[in-house]
């Protein structure tokens, strides 16, 4: 069920929501002192160019100009390296609030960016099999009767989909309106109870954003700092969903990966100064919807795979730590002899991530976030 939600550049522009956000974001709002965002990496992050085996041997032979990166990066233990342009999560996991999960992968096993996205939001088997998201069947599970959403996009994530009501906000670079016309508006809506109480939801949440979405916010360090600005107030949202995009590195994934990276870790530096005191709990889950080959390709790059990396950072992570039951990158312990073999379901990690962070049974949590993934036991521990 979804529910629009109007601003004044939304309104001139005839109710469509125009998108000036990159990376764009989802809310949900629950009556929990606890915050919970998921970011999304779309387009396949690459595992191993974020957090880097070392110390398998095959490591550098396998990656060749790929693991240059890594020549002189601290390592997080004997085994992983934190790709040195990610200095505030190095930080971050000094003081134990970050963890890494790696050859990490979702049930999907082709890969089709849409159909592994896919999956990897709705929190199905395979592509298109479930209809809503599991960070929508979460608000169900949390304590609220009444839980709210709001995307911050010009169209709602497949993850924040379902029967729990989801409005939009999407910061312009139209016009703004004259606040003669904004209490015009105001008026005419008075006498309607259900358009009331969505302009003036509306209003509220222009601002807390204003002055932040106001240069256009497209940079991640912006996107962080306003996703911390919504989710502060008591009132404010609890749950959050913040989309990005660009890692497809198919070429010069050495440079690109390096600007995305750096970029992500701004973005969640951003996050955790914003909200201060609330970092402590706060969960920050990343996550992509597959790998990338081992080898490097004719240009640079890598092709689409299997296996990836995700992320647990914040003052509720039980961090410091990788978590990871390693497989080789020797030729014969590759998937299809390509790809990172996954050893750790996503499914059950984004579970175990859940359950212990709102407190809920972690059956209960696998249950209802993940209903098709009978017999998976979600992991423990975490925070």
């Amino acid at each position: 069920m979804y529910s629009p939600i109007l601003d004044r550049r939304a309104f001139l522009g005839a109710g469509a929501l125009a998108l000036a956000l990159a990376p764009r974001m989802a809310f949900a709002k629950a009556e929990t002192d606890k915050r919970f965002i998921f970011i999304i990496q779309r387009g396949a992050a690459d595992g191993m160019g974020i957090v880097a085996p070392v110390g398998d041997p095959a490591f550098v032979g396998a990656r060749g100009d790929l693991a240059a990166d890594f020549a002189s990066a601290p390592k997080l233990d004997g085994m992983f390296a934190l790709h040195p342009t990610m200095t505030a999560l190095q930080g971050l996991y000094g003081r134990k609030q970050a963890l890494f999960a790696h050859a990490v992968a979702s049930p999907y096993r082709d890969r089709s960016h849409f159909d592994g996205q896919n999956v990897l939001e709705s929190g199905g088997l395979s592509a298109y099999q479930v209809k809503d998201g599991w960070l929508n069947r979460l608000l169900g599970v949390l304590p609220p009767t009444e839980a709210k959403a709001i995307a911050v996009s010009a169209t709602v994530p497949l993850a924040l989909r379902g029967k729990h009501d989801v409005s939009s906000y999407a910061p312009s670079n139209l016009p703004q309106a004259s606040d003669d016309l904004m209490q015009r508006v105001a008026m005419l809506y008075q006498g309607d109870a259900q358009l009331h109480g969505l302009w003036s939801e509306a209003m509220s949440t222009r601002e807390l954003t204003s002055d932040l979405a106001a240069g256009g916010g497209a940079n991640a360090v912006a996107t962080g700092a306003l996703a911390a600005r919504l989710l502060a107030p008591a009132n404010g949202a609890r749950i959050a969903m913040i989309e990005t995009g660009g890692w497809d590195t198919h070429t010069q994934q050495r440079q690109r990966l390096g600007a995305q990276l750096k970029g992500l870790d701004g973005m969640i530096g951003a996050l955790q100064a914003g909200l201060g005191p609330l970092w402590s709990d706060t969960m920050v889950l990343v996550a992509t919807e597959f790998g990338r080959t081992v080898a490097v390709n004719g240009t640079g790059g890598t092709d689409h795979g299997t296996g990836s990396s995700a992320m647990l950072l914040g003052g509720a992570v039980r961090g410091g730590r990788v978590l990871a039951d390693w497989p080789g990158l020797q030729a014969a312990a590759l998937f299809e002899g390509r790809d990172l073999k996954p050893t750790l379901q996503l499914d059950a990690f984004i579970a175990g991530a859940v359950a212990g962070h709102f407190s809920v049974e972690p059956a209960r949590a696998m249950a209802a976030l993940f209903p098709l993934s009978k017999g998976t036991k979600a992991v423990d521990g975490l925070v």
